[in-house]
């Protein structure tokens, strides 16, 4: 019976070995996704309205047309 007990207490010591490892190289590619930009966990996608676009198009036409006005000036 005492080697069985000493089978279970080896089996538990390499039980808990083995999740300290796991926890480490969990850490390991934790941080490496996180160094390569990539990560482990999932963003929710965020969605802009019909209105939310047409307003940062309209933005983005009128940020091109003042720079095409100032590359006129300065070519005249």
């Amino acid at each position: 019976m005492a080697n069985l007990n000493n089978v279970v207490a080896s089996l538990r010591a390499e039980y808990s070995r083995l999740q300290n490892e796991t926890q480490r190289v969990k850490k390991a590619l934790d941080a490496l996704g996180s160094v390569n930009g990539a990560s482990t966990a999932k963003s929710p996608k965020r969605v802009l309205s019909k209105e939310a676009r047409r307003r940062i198009a309209e933005a983005q036409r009128q940020r091109w047309a003042k720079l095409r006005k100032a590359k006129q000036a300065k070519q005249s």
